[in-house]
């Protein structure tokens, strides 16, 4: 926007009647604009009445003698001046201005652990493509959702490792989750209790109001030396909520493909208990998702539970314009008093 100032001392100019100019305009009191056509029809109506009814001179002249000037239409100028100012008016009534809106939000944040499962059985394709890509999806729209929560990055296989640690950095997350594969880990099983202590560790020192661990697994406690009871209860003796996720269909289930094409399947059986108890212990809740849906049914579910007040501070910067108006309504004005005294009036008009 260009500067007020500068376009106070260049005020004398058509352009403020550009329609351009004025439909950026935010009017503070709209309805004075239509009071405009009702001007305009009522000027038309009175000049049309007095060219009708005003008493006219009948003068007798040879044929031939009579011709067009154009100054005979400077009797006009007049009632072109006074519709004008009032159009002027009506537009500095009306009180345009332009605003400058700023809104700041801040909020106080969450801290969240995402722990993922990517032991062997994630392979399964019971999910599309599979449960770990589906995993690996719905974290990634689940972040894209947060704004100013540090999240972190807990995996685990055999053993848990610590991916990323808590952070406001989504960008770099969503590298982080991107780059997951089953080669991360090298020992195999599924160390729930480990995970969890390992997510514990990183959050323990945090002074945020509203800790949350998100554990998601498709199998049994089978590997590390943490039971994940006792690694619930930890969590939960620094104020961690936990919320599990079994990933997975019960019966036989899509594991690949044989040598010749043909879908290889394997009986898939998942204890829900130890995931429920977890989550009973971080006084949190355990979920079920059998397919790519219910998962992120289950993340938009946790999404709304866990949501930090955010809090917004707005500032407007507004910049009005109805001087610029009643400067050119006051200048018509001036000008038509000016020449009520003179030969186009008086002279003219008759």
């Amino acid at each position: 926007m260009v500067d007020f100032d500068q376009e106070v001392e260049n005020w004398f100019s058509l352009k403020w009647y550009l329609p351009g100019v004025l439909q950026n305009y935010q009017w503070e009191f709209g309805f004075f604009l239509y009071l405009i056509p009702i001007i305009i029809l009522f000027l038309i109506a009175r000049w049309v009445l007095n060219y009708f009814i005003s008493p006219k001179l009948t003068i007798a002249l040879k044929e031939g003698k009579l011709k067009f000037d154009l100054t005979s239409l400077t009797r006009f100028i007049p009632q072109l001046l006074i519709a004008l100012a009032v159009l002027s008016l009506l537009l500095a009534l009306a009180r345009p201005q332009k605003s400058n809106e700023k809104v700041e939000r801040w909020t106080e944040g969450i801290d969240i652990m995402l722990v993922v499962d990517i032991s062997e059985s994630m392979r399964l394709m019971d999910f599309e493509p599979n449960r770990l890509e589906a995993a690996k999806d719905v974290a990634m729209n689940f972040i894209n959702g947060r704004f100013q929560d540090r999240i972190g990055l807990v995996i685990f296989s055999g053993d848990a490792f610590s991916l990323a640690p808590l952070t406001t950095d989504y960008e770099l997350l969503r590298t982080y989750i991107e780059d997951i594969d089953f080669s991360k880990i090298e020992s195999r099983g599924t160390a729930i209790g480990s995970a969890l202590a390992v997510a514990t560790n990183r959050m323990r020192e945090s002074d945020s109001k509203s800790k949350v661990v998100i554990l998601l697994s498709d199998g049994d406690n089978t590997a590390g030396n943490i039971d994940p009871l006792t690694a619930a209860r930890l969590a939960h003796a620094h104020n961690i909520k936990i919320y599990t996720i079994a990933i997975g269909k019960e019966g036989k289930v899509p594991m690949g493909r044989g040598p010749f094409g043909q879908v290889r399947y394997i009986d898939n059986n998942l204890d829900e208990s130890t995931l429920r108890e977890i989550a009973s212990i971080g006084e949190g809740s355990f979920f079920r998702a059998t397919n790519n849906q219910a998962l992120e049914h289950v993340f938009n579910l946790i999404d709304k539970y866990e949501k930090a007040e955010i809090k917004e501070t707005n500032f407007k910067d507004t910049t009005d314009y109805y001087s610029i108006y009643l400067k050119w309504a006051i200048v018509l004005f001036l000008a038509w008093l000016l020449m009520k005294s003179t030969f186009m009036v008086n002279v003219l008009q008759d």
